[in-house]
């Protein structure tokens, strides 16, 4: 059976973008008689039918948004989406999720299945390994496709779009101050995602805290690893070589490391060593001691997202503004912690 073609295709083999393919097929006066006519005859050469969602991409609403996160295991984002899914089905969209599992491909693919009229616009996560190659010239395209973006959580400078963040580098150094508030002095930082934007804001936090207080920066209690199976082995008898009374764990994974490595190691907690992660999933608050957190909040950063995104959909500027919301974290104090005096 012969295939059909899409607009996406169509548009690359003729040097044109989706929007003057779409306008040409729809016989629209803003492109030339010439441009119809090369579009018109190379569609009906492909074998292109329009359907009932994608053919006019500017100006059908589908009323459907997109979201790309990375990793539906982690609670952050599992939070994040009931916010998207809340507020979505309040304002009478749907949603189409999808999971990048972490991968550039897949979500380079996830950004095609849906950017060819699915749906009106996305809410995304970066991908790790995305960020890692420093990779966002797919979201780029969208963008310039026609189809609008907003980032949250992780984002890039250099795609131009609306973001919602957490204030990252405040909530490090609120952290790692109240560590030291508490007594704590030789305070170790612990990262499993250094080569996310966020880990870096939150590394630089710590930094400044430190210094702020007068207190040396030592590399040799810093962490920082790429990923899990790293950070497992540079931790390895970390506490048994280095004397610590704190450790900053800046994501989930090194916050349970942190706190199973101290149990396994006798050590009494909060009293020889306290601990600060940067999640809020339930297991923080079931763990024994129940381990304090930065709560970033993620259920109000997709009800942020979803807002911000609709806003734009529905606007009639044609000159839209991008901006950046920034959620205020909240540090949750529990039994890993000292009492302030």
């Amino acid at each position: 059976m012969k295939s059909k073609a899409t607009l996406k295709q169509i548009a690359k083999e003729l040097g044109v973008s989706v929007s003057t393919v779409s306008k040409a097929l729809n016989d629209s006066p803003e492109i030339s008689e010439p441009t119809k006519i090369r579009v018109q005859e190379y569609a009906k050469l492909k074998n292109y039918k329009p359907n009932v969602i994608g053919l006019n991409l500017k100006n059908r609403s589908t009323r459907t948004i997109g979201v790309i996160i990375p990793n539906i295991l982690n609670s952050f984002f599992a939070k994040v989406f009931t916010g998207i899914e809340k507020v979505a089905d309040e304002k009478g969209y749907k949603v189409i999720t999808c999971i990048s599992n972490e991968s550039l491909e897949k979500e380079i693919s996830a950004l095609e299945m849906l950017s060819n009229g699915t749906i009106d616009g996305f809410i995304l996560s970066i991908s790790q390994e995305a960020q890692k190659l420093q990779q966002f010239g797919h979201f780029k395209s969208i963008i310039n496709e026609g189809t609008p973006i907003v980032m949250f959580d992780r984002t890039a400078d250099e795609v131009n779009c609306d973001k919602v963040v957490v204030d990252d580098l405040d909530s490090a150094i609120n952290a790692t101050e109240h560590l030291i508030k508490t007594g704590c002095k030789k305070i170790a930082l612990f990262s499993a995602i250094n080569n996310l934007s966020v880990g870096k804001l939150r590394v630089a936090g710590y930094k400044k805290a430190l210094e702020n207080a007068g207190i040396n920066v030592d590399e040799q209690l810093m962490i920082l690893s790429e990923t899990t199976e790293d950070f497992d082995s540079l931790t390895s008898g970390f506490l048994d070589k280095n004397d610590v009374d704190a450790v900053f764990a800046v994501d989930e994974h090194a916050s349970s490391m942190a706190m199973k490595m101290a149990i396994k190691k006798g050590m009494k907690i909060p009293e020889e060593l306290s601990v600060i992660g940067f999640a809020d999933g339930v297991w923080s608050r079931r763990m024994t001691p129940s381990l304090s957190t930065v709560s970033q909040h993620g259920p109000e950063i997709g009800e942020e997202a979803v807002r911000m995104l609709i806003e734009k959909l529905e606007s009639k500027e044609e000159n839209y503004s991008h901006k950046t919301t920034i959620i205020k974290t909240e540090l949750r104090q529990r039994e890993s912690t000292r009492k302030l005096v």
